[in-house]
């Protein structure tokens, strides 16, 4: 970060150059220090800087007295929304090339931090707005990111209560012509439900990157499971493999997070052929069912910590509820979905502490465009 300080001072005159860092309930921005929790984190809502992170777009404010101004540009790797970088400069200096520059810096600086985050911890605690339980750390560890993005789709997706979630976890992972989500909800709490769920996932990833189809993951997964725990303890895992050329899609859908399509502007739950859950038996055979996505699709997968919540007098969210939150969330950014929904469900909710985990995942599908 000081070579970042010292390149914008040299060619660019900046008086002031800030990194500030999404915390994991994306919520807040903090500047980065070698001391964290030294400097006052920064609302994403109603902020200069959460503007830009929000957006996705650089968003200036100018100081007509000072005759200077402050552009915030937002730090991300491949739609994976990190941060913000906020440099201070005079006002003649900055126009759309400058801007551009800019632009690049941050998106170098993104890949840096990515980089950076095996060999210290500045970054990492620069996200924490509180300690998290070491449940959650080993969740948080154990996810891609909470956003990705390439011509053929946008992902977001977000668990809360984010310093201490159980089991509920999420993955992708994409090739040239295909992308793999996993959606997963483990029972149990605390240290028990991340165990059970990091054994599930990297299993998955273990028979994914041998090159096993969607439905010898499952069933390499149900073994590793059911091999550690005889059934004790168990998954409700859900899997898609999409083509990106065509949005053919095949699903297994292990007693799994529900599924909800967005079409036309009209929300609909879908109801694939429901297995059994990874590891609840031995030997457990599952097979894939073949779905189709179009452009302009948007599918969101929810957990039961979505649609199990009670209000304080007792009401359960409903479908309705659900599916009145996904209307109203249909302009936003798939980046922005599941952020937008759970706090809808905290509403809902009330000062009720969360007895349970929730996930929500959406992905906005634009196809490829064949020439």
């Amino acid at each position: 970060m000081q070579a970042v300080q010292k390149a914008l001072a040299a060619h660019y005159g900046a008086t002031s150059v800030d990194l500030l860092m999404a915390d994991y309930a994306m919520t807040i921005l903090q500047p980065v220090s070698e001391l964290p929790y030294t400097a006052e984190p920064i609302p994403v809502h109603d902020s200069s800087p959460g503007r830009a992170f929000g957006a996705q777009r650089p968003h200036v404010v100018a100081d007509d007295r000072t005759g200077r101004l402050t552009a915030h540009l937002p730090v991300s790797v491949r739609g994976d929304r990190i941060g913000v970088l906020s440099v201070v400069l005079a006002q003649e200096t900055y126009d759309a090339t400058a801007e551009q520059e800019l632009r690049d810096i941050a998106e170098v600086l993104g890949h840096s931090i990515v980089v950076a985050e095996r060999d210290t911890d500045v970054y990492l605690q620069a996200r924490r707005a509180n300690r998290p339980t070491l449940a959650a750390e080993m969740q948080w560890q154990l996810l891609p990111g909470r956003s990705s993005s390439r011509p053929e789709y946008e992902i977001g997706a977000q668990l809360e209560p984010a310093y201490a979630i159980y089991g509920d976890n999420f993955d992708w992972s994409t090739s040239a012509d295909h992308l793999t989500l996993v959606v997963t909800n483990g029972m149990g709490e605390g240290i028990e439900a991340a165990l059970l769920t990091n054994l599930a996932v990297n299993a998955l990833r273990n028979a994914r990157r041998a090159g096993l189809s969607l439905s010898d993951q499952a069933c390499l997964a149900d073994q590793a499971v059911y091999g550690h725990y005889r059934g004790d303890a168990y998954l409700s895992t859900l899997l898609l493999r999409f083509d990106l050329d065509t949005g053919r899609t095949q699903i297994v859908d292990a007693g799994s997070p529900r599924m909800w399509r967005l079409r036309h502007g009209k929300a609909e739950q879908i109801h694939p052929e429901a297995q059994m859950p990874l590891g609840m038996f031995e030997d457990t055979p599952y097979t894939t069912e073949d779905f189709e996505v179009r452009p302009g699709d948007r599918l969101v997968f929810v957990s039961d910590g979505v649609y199990n919540v009670a209000s304080p007098v007792g009401e359960r969210y409903s479908e309705k509820a659900l599916m009145r939150a996904l209307t109203n969330t249909r302009l936003l950014p798939a980046s922005q979905v599941p952020r937008a929904v759970l706090q809808e469900l905290a509403g809902h909710r009330g000062p009720i502490d969360a007895d349970d985990d929730a996930m929500v995942v959406c992905l906005d599908w634009h196809g490829r465009q064949n020439d």
